[in-house]
C-alpha cells in the first residue's frame, strides 16, 4: 500500500484513544491492532501482523540493545538498592546540608553523577528533598520543580551514558529508514541537541524560579494519597522503598557502581572511536556508543555482584533483586516494542509517502514550530516523552524531507515537544514519582509546573519560527 489515507487510521485511533482514556500502553497496542487489520483484514490476520511486526521490531540489533540497556541499568538499581546505597548517599547529604543554597547546588550538582535516567534521578535526590524539608525555607513544589527541570529535559541533552541516547537514536534511525535518507542518526541526534530549545528555556526560567522568584502560596498535602506508606512516612525513611527503613546505610554502594559505569562508558566511548583513527570529540562521535553503552553497564554489574559479595550480601538476594529492578521497567520496554512495531506497520501502509504527496504544501518555516505545539500538546495529553518521540519522529522526519526544513532542527523539536509533557503533565512518571516522595497533591502540583512549562514553550516556538526562518 503505498500513500493511502489508511496509513493514518493507526496514529488517530492512538490519540484519540490516549486523550479519553489516558493509558498509553492501551491506546499504542490498539492503534498497532487497527494497522495489523488494515494490513491484513481477516479474522486472525491483524493478529499475526501484529505478532511478526512486534518479533520485527525486537529483531533490530539497536532495538534490542536499547532494550537489554534499559533493563539491566534498572536491575543495577535494584541491587544498588538492596545493599543500601541508595539510602546511604540520602543520609549521608542530607546530614550535610543546612542551607537553601547548599540545597539548590547540591541538587544542579547531583545532575553530574544521576543523569543516566530521570527516575533514577529521581530516587535518589528526591528523598535528599524529603530529609531537608523541616531545614530549609522552601516548599515541596519547590524542590520537586528543581528536580524535575533536571530531569528528563537535562538528561536528553547528554549524548551519551543515559536512557534515553539508545532510544532517541533508534526512533531517529526508523524514521530516517522510511524516507530512504542515508544519514548517521546518532550524528543527527547531536546535531539536534542545540535545537531542542524547550530544555534550554525551562532550565533557564527554573534558575530564574529558583534563585530570583518566590512563591507564598503553598501546595496543598496530598489528602488521598495513592501510597499511604509514603503519605505516613515521618521523615525521609520510607517516602520511598529505596530508602526503606530495614535498608542498610552504604553510600559507596551506589558511587563506586556510579563512578564505574559512567567511567567505563566514556572510556570504552572513546577507545572505540580512537581504535577507527579518529581523535578528540571526534572519537566520541564516531565511536559505536549503544555497544560500549551496554559493554561498560554489563562490566559494572559483573564487578558491582563481585564489591556486594565481598560485604557477605547473599548471592540469592542479590539475583532477586537484580530481576526484580529491572522487571520494574518492563511496562517501558513493551511501550518501546509496541511503538517500533506501530511506526514499522504505518510505514508498510504507505504513511511515509502519504506525506510526501499531501504536505508539500506547507511552509518550510512553520513545520518546526507547529511540529512542537503539536507534539507538546500530544505529550501533555499522554504524559509520555518517550510516546511522543516514537509517535511525532516519523512525521517530523517526512515533513522535514518533503518541505526541506533542516533535520536537525525538526528533529530537536520533536525531542523538546515531549520534554514539555514529561514536565509539565499530571499524567507523567516525573510528576507523579515526585509527588509521591514528597507527599503533594499531582494536579496541584503539577499546575505550579505547568506556569513555567508554558512560559518556556512560549519561549521554544517563538525560536522555533525564528531558526526555521533564518536556517531555511
Amino acid at each position: 500500500m503505498s500513500g493511502h489515507w489508511v496509513s493514518l487510521i493507526p496514529f488517530i485511533v492512538v490519540i484519540l484513544l490516549v486523550i479519553f482514556t489516558k493509558r498509553v500502553l492501551t491506546s499504542l497496542t490498539l492503534g498497532l491492532i487497527a494497522g495489523g487489520y488494515l494490513l491484513h483484514p481477516s479474522p486472525v490476520g491483524g493478529i499475526h501482523a501484529v505478532v511478526d511486526h512486534i518479533v520485527k521490531a525486537l529483531s533490530d540489533q539497536i532495538n534490542l540493545k536499547v532494550a537489554m540497556f534499559l533493563y539491566l541499568f534498572t536491575a543495577l538499581v535494584g541491587i544498588m538498592k538492596h545493599t543500601g546505597g541508595i539510602k546511604g548517599f540520602v543520609r549521608w547529604v542530607s546530614d550535610r546540608i543546612k542551607t537553601k543554597r547548599g540545597t539548590l547546588i547540591i541538587t544542579w550538582l547531583s545532575t553530574l553523577g544521576t543523569f543516566s535516567a530521570p527516575s533514577f534521578r529521581m530516587v535518589t535526590v528526591g528523598p535528599i528533598m524529603r530529609a531537608l524539608l523541616d531545614k530549609i525555607k522552601m516548599s515541596g513544589k519547590e524542590l520537586g520543580f528543581i528536580i524535575d527541570l533536571t530531569g528528563t529535559n537535562v538528561i536528553s541533552l547528554i549524548p551519551i551514558a543515559t536512557a534515553f541516547v539508545g532510544y532517541m537514536t533508534s526512533v531517529i534511525k526508523q524514521s530516517l529508514s522510511y524516507q530512504h535518507i542515508q544519514a548517521d542518526p546518532y550524528m543527527l541526534y547531536i546535531k539536534s541537541i542545540p535545537f531542542n530549545f524547550f530544555s534550554f528555556a525551562i532550565i533557564l526560567v527554573g534558575l530564574y524560579l529558583s534563585f530570583f522568584h518566590h512563591s507564598k502560596k503553598k501546595v496543598e498535602k496530598n489528602e488521598d494519597p495513592q501510597n499511604m506508606k509514603q503519605a505516613e512516612a515521618k521523615g525521609w525513611e520510607d517516602c520511598h522503598p529505596v530508602v526503606a527503613k530495614d535498608l542498610p546505610e552504604k553510600p559507596l554502594n551506589l558511587l563506586i557502581p556510579l563512578i564505574l559505569v559512567i567511567g567505563l562508558t566514556l572510556f570504552l566511548t572513546w577507545y572505540s572511536g580512537h581504535a577507527k583513527g579518529f581523535h578528540g570529540f571526534k572519537a566520541f562521535v564516531k565511536a559505536d556508543v549503544l555497544d560500549e553503552m551496554l559493554v561498560a553497564l554489563i562490566s559494572t554489574i559483573i564487578l558491582s555482584f563481585i564489591f556486594f559479595m565481598c560485604q557477605k550480601f547473599k548471592l540469592d538476594k542479590l539475583l532477586k533483586e537484580f530481576v526484580n529492578g529491572g522487571n520494574e521497567l518492563m511496562n517501558v520496554i513493551m511501550l518501546l516494542s509496541v511503538i517500533w512495531a506501530l511506526s514499522l506497520v504505518t510505514n508498510e501502509l504507505g504513511f511515509a509517502d502519504f506525506v510526501s504527496h499531501h504536505v508539500s504544501w506547507i511552509p518550510t518555516a512553520f513545520v518546526p514550530p507547529v511540529l512542537f505545539l503539536l507534539g507538546a500538546a500530544i505529550s501533555y495529553f499522554i504524559g509520555s516523552s518517550l510516546g511522543t518521540w516514537g509517535i511525532l519522529m516519523p512525521l517530523g522526519v517526512s515533513l522535514a524531507h518533503v518541505s526541506g526544513a533542516p533535520l536537525p532542527l525538526v528533529i530537536g523539536a520533536v525531542f523538546a515537544s515531549g520534554g514539555f509533557g514529561s514536565f509539565s503533565s499530571p499524567l507523567s512518571d516525573d510528576t507523579n514519582t515526585m509527588a509521591g516522595i514528597l507527599d503533594l497533591e499531582v494536579i496541584s502540583y503539577a499546575n505550579y509546573k505547568l506556569k513555567a512549562g508554558l512560559v518556556a514553550a512560549a519561549i521554544a516556538t517563538v525560536a522555533y519560527g525564528l531558526a526555521a526562518f533564518f536556517l531555511k
